[in-house]
């Protein structure tokens, strides 16, 4: 006969008064067919040997599952005692929470002088973020970004005149060695827009 309709745990307690009631133990393919629940007996038997109620063991090639009420009674009541300490453990943790909150609410009493900081800040906060606007909208303008580019220049140029001071030298020694100064520009790729920078 055919229980439709019934819950998981419904399905779960009439399992276990089978077990309970008849104190053996079976294979899958007994209680497949003595069972009251005739859909879904595995994933019912999964159950309620994940959840402890039902011990399972492999003997030989095929599994058999038993269950006591007195080894249901124990495993109930290590669940219970397990669950018990965790909600301790929640309301202790419950309680040291409020007293922080508790703590951490000490000093922001609203007072007038309280709501008037606050305003304060919010009006600090507005000009503030008003301010920074402000500067974005003149880009390369902003001081920071200008002096970078201003140190950024003068190493360029000290660069490049130190550069011209090493070409001016090098062009000096080899017309003291009597080589043609102009050959060796043309060498060197110097063109006549080639300028003498001073520091």
């Amino acid at each position: 006969m055919s229980k439709r309709g019934l819950s998981m745990e419904e399905k779960k307690t009439k399992m276990l008064e089978l077990f309970h009631e008849t104190a053996s133990f079976y294979s899958l393919k007994e209680l497949e067919k003595i069972a009251p629940i005739v859909q879904s007996v595995k994933e019912v038997l999964d159950d309620i040997v994940s959840d402890g109620f039902v011990q399972m063991d492999k003997i030989g090639t095929g599994n058999y599952f038993w269950s006591l009420p007195s080894a249901a009674g124990a495993t109930k009541q290590a669940l219970l005692s397990k669950s018990s300490k965790e909600l301790e453990g929640i309301e202790s943790k419950i309680q040291e929470a409020e007293q922080n909150i508790q703590e951490a609410e000490k000093g922001r009493e609203d007072t007038a002088e309280r709501r008037k900081l606050i305003s304060t800040l919010s009006s600090l906060n507005e000009t503030s973020a008003s301010l920074k606007n402000e500067l974005a909208a003149f880009g390369a303008a902003d001081p920071v970004k200008y002096e970078k580019k201003s140190q950024a220049i003068k190493v360029c140029k000290d660069a490049a005149v130190q550069w011209t001071d090493n070409t001016v030298t090098l062009l000096g020694y080899v017309s003291g060695l009597g080589t043609d100064s102009e050959q060796i520009k043309a060498q060197l790729g110097i063109t006549d827009e080639w300028e003498d920078l001073k520091t």
